[in-house]
């Protein structure tokens, strides 16, 4: 049978891949211990451009490709070749009869499906188009029949496996083939929950585009999903989670995009707390179409600033809190330069998240070897999920924005010009704060910060005692309304001349009394950020 104990040989390898990454290695390994390379469409044409002998699929089943490539392995001389039990007498005289070879090896990974459904408006035909048939199909066969069958569905396998195949001389064993058998069906589980969770929340379909933006983008109530799938691959274990005695894995879809697609430049493992962080800092820098800095300790933010130059914006988040900006991560909007790059590294931080960083930057960097780089690919908005005791919460993101002409002026006052644009700045931040939470700010820059208190009084007034830089002339978000006037009147003792909040208190009137008293000027938003 070619094999020795729980060792198969591997003599015929069927290959048909999407993503061709570290495939023609591979192949050569297989080609060194005479495998014959069976293969389909673009990834045929990359093995012969290498200059591998490969045999198309058409030739094993007897029909070409057809419907566009819809059909290619869909074949009983495929199937059968997988599925048959080595050793059966009855299945040994069913696939000679039929003329039907054993293939030992599957290397396969699948249409990017989730990719594409990431993308905005993305054409519903071309989604459609991206569901694979035959591939998730050859995936299962050759799982299943894991004592006589290797199934390749992950391109960080190739090395060991090539190891392996020298180390045996063309074999792999039972314990190699189980644990790739085990990868095989995770991958198809998640890939079918990723296909049927974006087709649930669609209305009828279109033949023009994807209806009801499978990009995450939100749902109606009623839209909400009868089942909550939840089928991620383990992407990373990490060291311990938010403490050491807690263990902790980073699982992440195939997209490729948001702080779990991220591409780490330089610097130690990512941790938990790093991510959690980097998360945070990265969502309210990308809530920003100017130059952007957030600088984050522990989920909230402690400087926020925006500025004519990266380093400018930089340099003023800084000077928010630059003692709670001791070890905290950094997220940034635009591509970090050089200049900014030299001003960031004289601060010990953990992490800086960025969508680019320049030679010049990650030179300036290169000395801080712990400092950890992460490149990431805006990501969709997409539902947030909570636990429970015993269940699951879900939500759509907080998406909610208010421009200029949604504000309600409530103040006989209204803002000046200046006032406005800082009170707009800080209704940004203040709804990446944890609540009861109070932004003060002037001229696209935090001055202090009050978070996660049980009181909206107490909030205000830890703001301003964090306050570095003065707060005369200054600017108050509130996350939710005030229900009494205590909590305005502390905000103005601080130094604020205008202030933002949703109302919607039944004390509103006493709250806009005490404003029009005090003569500052307040706007209402008519609609609250809690973040808890």
């Amino acid at each position: 049978m070619g094999s020795q104990g729980d060792e198969k040989t591997i003599r015929r390898a069927l290959v048909s891949v999407t993503d061709k990454s570290g495939l023609v290695e591979f192949a050569q390994t297989l080609a060194e211990f005479h495998v014959e390379l069976i293969s389909t469409g673009g990834t045929a044409r990359a093995l012969r451009e290498a200059g591998l002998p490969v045999k198309d699929i058409g030739e094993l089943t007897g029909f070409p490709e057809m419907l566009d490539g819809r059909v290619k392995t869909l074949h009983p001389k495929v199937h059968g070749g997988l599925l048959y039990i080595r050793g059966n007498a009855e299945h040994e005289a069913a696939v000679k009869a039929h003329g039907i070879a054993p293939i030992d090896m599957v290397v396969v990974n699948l249409y990017a499906f989730e990719k594409t459904a990431s993308q905005p408006s993305v054409a519903f035909g071309h989604l459609i188009e991206n569901i694979d048939i035959g591939g998730p199909s050859m995936v299962r066969s050759a799982a299943k029949n894991f004592e006589d069958v290797a199934i390749v569905t992950r391109v960080s396998d190739y090395a060991a496996l090539a190891e392996e195949l020298k180390a045996k001389k063309g074999s792999l064993g039972r314990a190699t083939r189980w644990r790739l058998a085990k990868q095989a069906f995770a991958l198809t589980a998640a890939y079918d929950a990723a296909i049927a969770g974006t087709l649930e929340r669609m209305e009828e379909a279109s033949e023009a585009h994807a209806p009801a933006a499978p990009s995450g983008t939100g749902f109606e109530a009623e839209a909400l999903p009868q089942t909550l799938r939840i089928n991620l691959p383990r992407k990373q274990t990490l060291r311990y989670g938010e403490n050491p005695h807690q263990k902790a894995a980073l699982y992440a879809d195939s997209s490729g995009l948001g702080v779990a697609g991220a591409q780490q430049l330089q610097g130690k493992e990512l941790s938990f707390n790093n991510l959690v962080d980097l998360d945070a800092c990265w969502e309210l820098a990308t809530e920003f179409e100017e130059t952007a800095v957030i600088i984050v300790k522990h989920t909230n933010p402690c400087g926020a600033a925006t500025g004519a130059s990266l380093r400018e914006a930089y340099e003023k988040a800084l000077a928010c809190d630059p003692v709670s900006a001791f070890g905290g991560v950094i997220g940034v909007n635009r591509e970090v330069d050089g200049e900014a790059a030299e001003a960031m590294a004289k601060l010990f931080v953990e992490a800086v998240a960025a969508p680019r960083f320049t030679a010049e930057a990650r030179e300036r960097f290169a000395a801080k070897k712990n400092l950890r780089l992460v490149e990431v690919k805006a990501a969709p908005a997409r539902p947030v999920v909570k636990h429970i005791s015993g269940g699951l919460l879900l939500q759509d993101a907080d998406t909610g924005r208010v421009t200029e002409g949604e504000l309600d002026v409530v103040t006989w006052r209204p803002p000046t010009a200046e006032e406005l644009r800082s009170l707009l700045f800080a209704w940004r931040v203040c709804k990446h704060v944890k609540s009861n939470a109070i932004v003060y700010a002037r001229d696209g820059q935090t001055l202090g910060m009050g978070a996660g208190q049980m009181s909206r009084v107490d909030a205000a007034r830890f703001g301003a005692m964090k306050a570095v830089l003065p707060l005369g002339g200054c600017v108050a978000a509130s996350d939710a309304f005030f229900p009494f006037a205590d909590g305005l009147e502390a905000t103005v003792q601080a130094g604020a001349t205008a202030v933002i909040q949703p109302g919607g208190s039944v004390k509103d009137q006493d709250v806009i009394a005490a404003a029009d008293r005090l003569g500052i000027a307040m706007v209402f938003t008519g609609i609250r950020h809690f973040r808890h």
